[in-house]
């Protein structure tokens, strides 16, 4: 009992001699926080009333390396802001919306704003806690609050968060991270009815660079495509690349198709110029489909899925080019499937065939050579374009057994010319990177007896994707047989140059997109077609400028010194038939024939449009179609100078001047002017929904035909037409 008791007495002492510190012990109390402070566990902050910081704990001025004295009185706002990149901040309000209002804030991570970080300053998070402070009048005083430094998680949050929505090769947005853009992105924009735009690519020939090259180039092509891509869509559009050789583009709120237009061929071109890997040189291109919201779908599934579309048109179509998405390509997708399953039958029911386009000598108009052109004339769907089934061979690896048949076919067809004349034929990528090409070209030469020297082989700078020993190699072996070699579409790549010192050329042809605008001022095409014409002479080469179609091209080119021409102004690629009726008497003299001007934009078109005229709508057929204007017919009685709107269908609408009126045919002037639609075709930039058009004031009755459950049929033209529809016939 006695032991039990001393215990107990022993415990209260040391309970009497521990010195507790009270509220009233305010030195103490001040010290605790010191120590609190320098410990560095966390800093605090205060403010008045506006904000301004009245306190701040040393170290946290340390922390921001900055003197205590420079950061009191300033604005904690003007210190720190919300991180837009900030994986966990759900809410869109702004550091000083939580600062203005007053009440609590609880382990929020803001960064200091980057314009107040010196050269030696480091990027710094804090992660702030905060109190209102009110006086007994209920008088707002101020925060009250702590923070500490959290950068090194916080970054590593940011790098997990980056991980998890980025591509780590090519440091892109990837599949999950675009999909979630879009989705968001057409939710909002639906509610405030505005556009988006999006781009499919796919890289055309990628495979051929991993399969050839390895799949570190492969990962080396990959950066440098999106590289490049940054530097064409700069900061209007997010790039994603979705896996593989897919990526996609987003634009919010533009559906500008000239400026969409502008962009995809930039990306075409660029994408398309040579990569400079491991000392060798490869060379890719791009295929591109474009949707825009809300025209050509509202729902991100269904976005996508029209952009795909436009990307298959895009490729069946020839490849390196663009599409924008329109209705009929559903049906497009559908021809391409079935023409796929006659595409193997073509050949053994003799349904391709060889029509041959002269090569014409300036000097006497001689016929010294012509170029073998496929042609596919299938028994239900007529003339295939080359530019479809072409590329369609090389999908189906069905390129070598179609190229094979054509050299054996054109060196058996040339043997009935003249020794004088030349045959040339064209080689794909596909057929040079065969091993066994140099021996399927000196099988068709045995075969046939043609003279090598009379096989002219065509390549584009396609050949020149891979190995630079092997491309070296076939070359040599093509020449030792005897055979001239011609590139193709000179100009058109930066390294054209190089290529010509690499490869033993007898000849080179001028790109027709250079003749295209060579009458134009504003381009230098005239300058380039002179330097290529010059540089060939230098070499020993000779030189065929192609696509020349009118006379004042015919004249600018041959003043250049142009001494060969292939083009329509000459004539088009002909059946055997007609070259041999030709060649009977042993000369092939062609005079030119075409027009005096070259008009690159005019296309005779026939298809019923709308013309709108106050609120009274009429049905037209457009002859014409150009950039500028049209040329139409059904209205009599139509002033010069009347203001018409033309709905070419699809939401296009044109307004337009009319400039001369004849009976019942109508030129018109656009106010602003078409652009290309990527497959050769002319559309407006804009397109406008007819509920829009309603809901301006246009009555159901002008609106393009259709059914429009929305729209409640309450306005009717106020006024009589003031011209006479006349019936057209024909479709």
């Amino acid at each position: 009992m006695a032991a039990g008791f001393l215990q107990a007495f022993s415990s209260e002492a040391e309970q009497q001699s521990v010195s507790v510190i009270t509220s009233d012990d305010y030195a103490r109390r001040v010290e605790i926080l010191d120590d609190f402070e320098q410990a560095g566990i966390s800093w605090l902050w205060a403010t008045d009333a506006d904000g301004h910081l009245v306190y701040l704990s040393e170290k946290a001025a340390e922390n921001l390396n900055k003197p205590i004295n420079e950061l009191l009185a300033t604005p904690m706002t003007a210190l720190f802001e919300n991180d837009p990149d900030n994986p966990d901040e759900k809410s869109d309000r702004p550091f000083k919306y939580h600062m203005s209002r007053r009440s609590k804030v609880s382990d929020l991570i803001v960064r200091r704003v980057p314009q107040t970080l010196s050269p030696e300053d480091r990027p710094t998070w804090w992660m702030i806690s905060g109190h209102p402070k009110f006086d007994d009048a209920g008088e707002f005083q101020g925060y009250r609050g702590n923070a500490k430094d959290v950068s090194v998680l916080y970054q590593r949050k940011l790098e997990d968060s980056r991980r998890a929505e980025f591509d780590a090769l090519t440091g892109l947005a990837n599949r999950h991270r675009m999909n979630s853009q879009l989705t968001g992105m057409l939710g909002a924009f639906k509610s405030a009815n505005r556009s988006c735009a999006i781009m499919m690519l796919d890289l055309d020939r990628f495979k051929q660079v991993n399969d050839t090259m390895g799949h570190p180039a492969g990962d080396e092509l990959l950066r440098q495509v999106a590289q490049r891509m940054r530097s064409v869509v700069g900061d209007i559009g997010e790039i994603g690349r979705l896996g593989g050789d897919e990526f996609q583009v987003i634009f919010p709120d533009l559906d500008d198709r000239g400026k969409l237009g502008e962009i995809a061929g930039e990306i075409v071109k660029t994408i398309s110029d040579p990569y400079p890997i491991n000392g060798k040189s490869a060379t890719i291109g791009t295929s591109i489909g474009i949707a825009i919201a809300p025209y050509d779908g509202i729902e991100k599934d269904e976005l996508i899925n029209s952009s795909d579309l436009a990307l298959y048109a895009a490729k069946n179509s020839g490849r390196g080019q663009f599409r924008f998405y329109s209705a009929d390509l559903k049906n497009e997708e559908e021809e391409r499937r079935l023409l796929i399953e006659d595409m193997r039958d073509a050949l053994a029911n003799e349904q391709v065939e060889l029509h041959y386009q002269p090569v014409v000598r300036t000097d006497d108009n001689i016929v010294v050579g012509f170029e073998a052109l496929m042609r596919w004339v299938h028994p239900e769907r007529g003339a295939i374009s080359p530019a479809v089934f072409i590329p369609m061979a090389e999908d189906l690896n069905l390129i070598n057994q179609l190229g094979e048949w054509a050299l054996r076919r054109a060196c058996k067809d040339a043997l009935q010319w003249p020794k004088s004349v030349r045959v040339s034929v064209n080689v794909s990528a596909v057929q040079f990177a065969n091993s066994g090409f140099p021996e399927v070209v000196k099988n068709a030469l045995s075969d046939s007896g043609l003279e090598p020297d009379r096989l002219e082989l065509e390549f584009t700078e396609r050949v020149f994707t891979g190995d630079n020993e092997t491309i070296d190699r076939t070359f040599n072996i093509l020449k030792d047989l005897g055979v001239r070699l011609v590139l193709d579409d000179f100009g058109t790549g930066y390294s054209s140059l190089s290529y010509l010192r690499s490869a033993p050329f007898d000849r080179i042809k001028v790109d027709k997109s250079f003749v295209d605008t060579c009458t134009q001022q504003d381009k230098n095409s005239t300058k380039i077609i002179a330097a290529i014409i010059g540089l060939s002479e230098a070499l020993g080469m000779e030189t065929t400028v192609e696509g020349v179609e009118a006379f004042d091209q015919l004249n600018l080119v041959c003043s250049k010194g142009a001494q060969y021409i292939q083009g329509w102004i000459y004539s088009e690629a002909i059946p055997i038939v007609e070259i041999e009726e030709k060649l009977g008497s042993g000369e092939f003299k062609i005079e030119p024939d075409g027009p005096e001007l070259y008009q690159p934009d005019r296309r005779t078109v026939f298809r019923r449009i709308g013309a709108i005229h106050e609120d009274h709508r009429y049905d037209v057929v457009m002859r014409d179609l150009s950039k500028s204007g049209a040329r139409f017919e059904g209205i009599l009685g139509v002033p010069v100078g009347t203001k018409l709107v033309l709905d070419l269908g699809g939401g296009q609408l044109v307004i337009c001047t009319v400039t001369q009126s004849n009976e019942a045919i109508l030129d018109a002037e656009f106010e602003t002017p078409l652009v290309c639609d990527g497959a050769g075709r002319l559309c407006t930039r804009h397109r406008v929904s007819p509920y829009d058009l309603c809901a301006a004031g246009m009555p159901l009755a002008a609106l393009p035909p259709g059914n429009y459950p929305l729209v409640q049929d309450s306005s009717q033209p106020t006024s009589p037409p003031q011209f006479m529809q006349v019936a057209i016939g024909g479709s």
